[in-house]
């Protein structure tokens, strides 16, 4: 099972499930989908760490599968999640090809996990903006023009890490991971990777890509979507700074709160839940940032946690959508009543995504509030820190009240309607349990996590202490009074726009001007070089009449043969005329070669 396990990429299943998928019958296509992304379940738990598969990749020896603690957490929480996410997709209607694309999309990010060096990651990572754009795109309508500023900014992010790894490759030489150096090398490729990789992190700034492009397409495809890039790209970051870095840390702290403050703010239940991505990846960005054992422990236990709880939230306001038609929460209310089994499903993402002990969630968040709080191991300088990250926690807890109580508690239900399909609630009370297991079996969670034995056996992670019980409960009570107090005033806040009321508009002039100027420029050289062209012909046929008016013959001069017009032809032919200047240059640069 091993020798099998480590003989082919993980991703190549996946690849082939998604071409099965286009030309098998949809019941059958979405079963062998399913299951190709189940495959990555058993290679993750039975792989033996330090397993690799190096092959030839232009013209460089790259590993297109290593395992070790982080790519085998990944896998598994991947596995898990695409399984159950493949089979909401189906329950929901997404048609075959988009299916498809979804499917190559999660083979793209199996792809960046389980890469062994930066040439194959950097490969995979290209590969992931083009397949989630053409997911996006493949909605149509509004997605389009999401897709293509989605893609803008892909793009750039892209384009940067390419280059902090050619630089990378020219500082060390080699795309090995920790051959030289761990992670990418400092200085300038430090410096663009952070750039490239916070594009897909959503550093703030960076970020307004999520909250433009997640709410457009399927509601399936949302799924999708909300979990594999910006997951990915916090588990780039960990390999490239492994040791941590203090102003990555600090990005993430003010992530926690921006993401928050923005999610407070929406109507779009889509655009909420897009904010609190940007949100819960600045955790992860912190204890990265951190660099502590039980900061990348937190950081990547919470990678895994937000797999789940994320997608869990995604699929049950997903189901709210295609019943109602409904997108704005405050248009929604009582919901309850009409759909218990999706009001269930979201509050245990809810539950989860807020850290309420019983959660996952309230494992990983608790060993990132630790691993900043001097109290307990974090260092002075992290002191700010803690506070921006416990003032996410609160903004968090009030996103969620929000979210459910418009959506299910708030007065009469709005409409009758059908709860989830049998398949869209085998999909959320899956992952559910998912999120409570992790919770109530902490232990095995934290062994499961890249150095997490250690730090059980040292007593490094005790969620469940007293000191830790009393701050979840006081961040609950708090937050329940704060929504009390802040309900109605929020409530008549209309859309608030972010950083993308002038970075859009910037885009699109620079990139139109850019283009302008481009073709403007071509249009002119052109121009120039069919006039001389022409000019060239012109002289070549003419050149008795080129000379006069030129000056070098006279207008007046009298002809040797006493003023009779001359009879010795001085025209060619073009092709003459070429013919001519070849047998000269020939032999010119004959007698050059000659004398050399």
């Amino acid at each position: 099972m091993m020798e099998l396990a480590t003989a082919l990429p993980p991703w190549l299943p996946i690849i082939i499930g998604a071409g099965l998928l286009l030309v098998l019958p949809r019941a059958v296509g979405y079963t062998v989908a399913g299951i190709s992304v189940a495959t990555l379940v058993p290679l993750s738990l039975v792989a033996p760490a330090g397993a690799h598969l190096t092959v030839g990749f232009l013209g460089f020896e790259s590993t297109f599968l290593y395992v070790d603690e982080a790519t085998r957490l990944l896998g598994l929480g991947f596995g898990i999640l695409g399984t159950a996410a493949v089979w909401y997709a189906y329950a929901s209607g997404l048609s075959r090809r988009s299916g498809a694309i979804a499917l190559a999309y999660v083979a793209t990010t199996i792809g960046v996990v389980f890469a062994g060096d930066w040439l194959s990651m950097v490969f995979f990572w290209e590969l992931m903006a083009i397949t989630s754009t053409v997911l996006v795109w493949a909605y149509g309508g509004a997605a389009i023009r999401a897709g293509y500023r989605y893609a803008i900014a892909h793009g750039i992010g892209g384009s940067l890490v390419l280059f902090a790894v050619t630089w990378h490759y020219v500082a060390v030489e080699t795309f090995a991971f920790g051959a030289i150096v761990d992670g990418i090398a400092p200085g300038g490729p430090a410096l663009l990777a952070v750039l490239g990789i916070g594009v897909n992190c959503g550093f703030i700034g960076l970020h307004t890509w999520l909250p433009d492009t997640y709410p457009r397409p399927h509601v399936a495809s949302s799924v999708f979507l909300s979990v594999f890039t910006t997951k990915t790209s916090a588990y780039m970051l960990f390999r490239a700074f492994p040791d941590g870095d203090l102003l990555i840390a600090y990005m993430g702290g003010l992530m926690a709160v921006y993401g928050v403050v923005f999610a407070l703010l929406q109507h779009d239940m889509r655009a909420l839940l897009s904010y609190h991505i940007q949100a819960q990846v600045g955790y992860m960005v912190a204890g990265i940032g951190i660099g502590s054992a039980i900061g990348i422990a937190g950081a990547l236990g919470h990678v895994f946690n937000n797999i789940m709880y994320k997608a869990l939230l995604f699929m049950a306001v997903g189901v709210i959508i295609l019943r109602t038609g409904e997108h704005d929460l405050y248009r929604l209310g009582g919901l309850w009543r009409e759909m218990p089994v999706t009001a269930g499903a979201f509050a245990l993402g809810a539950l989860s995504i807020t850290a309420v002990p019983g959660t996952n969630g309230f494992i990983s968040k608790g060993m990132l509030l630790d691993a900043a709080d001097p109290a307990y191991y974090g260092a002075p300088e992290f002191h700010a820190l803690y506070w921006l990250l416990m003032i996410g926690a609160v903004g968090t807890f009030l996103s969620f009240i929000k979210l459910g109580y418009y959506a299910f508690l708030h007065g009469p239900a709005t409409v009758t309607v059908t709860d989830a399909t049998p398949g869209q609630s085998i999909a959320m009370l899956s992952i559910g349990a998912v999120c409570i297991g992790f919770g109530v079996f902490w232990q095995a969670f934290v062994g499961i996590l890249p150095g997490g034995e250690a730090l059980i056996v040292e007593g490094s992670a005790n969620p469940y202490s007293v000191g830790h019980l009393i701050d979840a409960v006081g961040l609950l009570v708090v937050s329940v009074i704060g929504f009390a107090v802040i309900r109605k005033p929020l409530s008549s806040v209309g859309h608030v726009r972010d950083v993308d009321r002038w970075l859009n508009p910037l885009l699109f002039y620079t990139g139109k001007g850019s283009m302008l100027a481009i073709t403007e420029l071509y249009a002119a050289v052109d121009r120039l070089v069919v006039r001389l062209v022409v000019l060239s012909y012109w002289i070549a046929n003419n050149p008795v009449t080129t000379a006069r008016r030129v000056g070098l013959t006279p207008a007046d001069s009298v002809a040797a043969n006493g003023g009779r017009p001359s009879t010795i032809p001085i025209r060619a032919s073009i092709g003459t005329t070429v013919l001519v200047i070849t047998v000269v240059l020939t032999l010119v640069l004959f007698i050059l070669l000659s004398f050399t």
